[in-house]
């Protein structure tokens, strides 16, 4: 199919009625400049958050999306049309996509009023429906009273705000925050995540978010989609992501921790799992892999139990193993505790209350018996690396 002609490019970037943007899909591919093997969705209503490293690719694909970087190969389908097609040889206008984007440094025009800026994305034919419509937005992010100061004259959340109004002011079928709250102090960051989190709950339109804070990732997204060297390695709910990594590589780059190797046995008859002198149980996968094979585990720090000093399992926690604090880390009223086992390199981390750390008189070199929760240990079948 031949490239849309000009009246077709505008008619494609029309904007949809909130509620009937089918969503965004998106599948790109190539070799390089900037290798990318990229494919994710977001649904008409979600929050999508990016995350991965420096340099995986997360800003070049929002740019993309945008229409503001050419891909090689791939398709971008939003509202239920084609917005890119390698393969046809289409591509719309960045005008014609109706992407609203906020980006990591605000790229507010600075000899501009806020209402102005605002005013700049606003495309109502009359003048007064062009500035209701500004001073709509701009009481929506709860700017009304400071719609004629200058970008310097508002501080780095209120400016962001002002970025925010401006995306929206356009009636998007898509927004794409890059980084959005990087450039402000902690205390502006956590008040404006939550502004996000309350403005989201109107918006039935998709939006891609850019973060390197996995924190502020899980809190604010309902799916995550990790990158790596611009190829998507899993994506699916924070909580899904967090307690079952598809590999040992997802998980480091989710920042987790306790990543170790194992042996699948038979111990009288049922399968377990050899760690050092342990055979350990496990809830789900163990009969699916074949005995003697090599598995990649991990355990997530909330499915580890500490046992109080004097007071061993009886049997009702599941794989009780003893091992040596080799390292306590005090963070106001939580304590990591990393412990080494004499079989493996590798360590395991938890955290406690540092009142509990306390009770039980935890020091570097003392020995102490956790639990390993049966149903949190999650295999990564075929994963060695």
């Amino acid at each position: 199919m031949a490239e849309r002609g000009h009246d077709d490019q505008k008619a494609g970037g029309a904007v949809l009625e909130e509620g009937h943007c089918k969503g965004l899909n998106v599948s790109l591919h190539q070799a390089g400049p900037i290798p990318l093997a990229a494919d994710f969705s977001c649904a008409p209503g979600e929050l999508l958050g990016l995350v991965g490293p420096s340099g995986s690719g997360k800003t070049t694909l929002l740019r993309a999306i945008a229409g503001l970087t050419r891909v090689n190969g791939g398709h971008i389908h939003c509202g239920g049309e084609a917005w890119f097609d390698a393969e046809r040889g289409h591509s719309l206008s960045v005008q014609a996509r109706r992407i609203g984007f906020v980006f990591q440094d605000y790229a507010l025009f600075p000899h501009l009023s806020a209402r102005d800026n605002v005013l700049l994305a606003v495309e109502e034919s009359s003048g007064d429906a062009r500035l209701a419509t500004a001073h709509a937005w701009l009481t929506r992010v709860r700017l009304e009273g400071l719609e004629d100061r200058f970008p310097h004259q508002l501080s780095g959340g209120q400016r962001q705000r002002v970025a925010v109004a401006r995306a929206l002011a356009r009636k998007p079928q898509v927004l794409l925050l890059d980084e959005p709250f990087s450039a402000v102090d902690q205390v502006t960051r956590r008040r404006l995540q939550r502004e996000l989190a309350l403005l989201r709950e109107t918006l039935t339109i998709p939006m891609v978010l850019v973060t390197h804070d996995l924190e502020e990732a899980s809190a604010l997204a309902d799916r995550l989609c990790v990158l790596h060297g611009g190829r998507t390695l899993q994506s699916g709910p924070p909580e899904t992501l967090f307690r079952a990594p598809a590999s040992p590589q997802v998980a480091r780059l989710l920042d987790r921790h306790n990543i170790f190797s194992g042996e699948v046995v038979e111990v009288n008859g049922v399968r377990r799992l050899a760690w050092g002198s342990y055979w350990l149980e496990v809830d789900q996968g163990l009969e699916e892999a074949t005995l003697g094979q090599t598995l990649r585990w991990y355990l997530p720090p909330s499915d580890v139990v500490m046992h109080r000093r004097g007071r061993p399992s009886r049997g009702e926690r599941e794989n009780p193993v003893a091992g040596r604090v080799q390292e306590m880390v005090m963070l106001g009223g939580v304590t990591q505790i990393t412990l080494a086992f004499g079989h493996d390199v590798e360590t395991l981390r938890f955290d406690i209350t540092t009142h509990a750390a306390r009770r039980n008189g935890l020091a570097r070199g003392e020995i102490v018996q956790v639990s390993l929760l049966a149903s949190g240990i999650h295999l990564m079948q075929g994963a060695s690396s």
